[in-house]
């Protein structure tokens, strides 16, 4: 359910939304599949190709979703 809650919500390859949106679609941030860790430090957690980042933003919660792309091959990525 996570991964295609993701790629619905995710069309352009990044994108913000508040958490309670996918949260109310049942979305479970607790499971994930493998997570990549930027150079800022900051950890992206995966189901498959699809990446979310829990952000808090003026005050509310929101997720940073990406995409897999090329480049994070070169930090490899941690599987759990």
């Amino acid at each position: 359910m996570n991964r295609k809650i993701l790629k619905e919500y995710n069309k352009g390859g990044k994108v913000t939304i508040r958490s309670s949106v996918l949260l109310e679609l049942g979305f479970d941030p607790k499971f994930f599949t493998h997570y990549w860790k930027n150079q800022k430090g900051e950890v992206y957690l995966f189901i498959y190709e699809y990446g979310f980042l829990k952000k808090l933003e003026n005050g509310k919660d929101k997720y940073v979703l990406v995409t897999w792309q090329d480049y994070m091959d070169k930090n490899p990525k941690l599987n759990i």
